[in-house]
C-alpha cells in the first residue's frame, strides 16, 4: 500500500464528519407532544 493511504483516508473520514456534525446542529428540533386521548377511560 502507498505510504499515507490510511491517514489520507482518515483525513477525508473526519472531514465529512466534521460537515455532517454542523449540518446536524442547524437542525430544527422538533416538539414532542404526546396526544392524549380525549377519553382517558379507553
Amino acid at each position: 500500500m502507498a505510504d499515507g493511504y490510511l491517514e489520507k483516508h482518515h483525513e477525508d473520514y473526519e472531514a465529512r464528519k466534521a460537515v455532517w456534525l454542523r449540518k446536524k446542529k442547524h437542525l430544527p428540533k422538533g416538539k414532542r407532544e404526546i396526544e392524549r386521548p380525549d377519553d382517558w377511560s379507553l
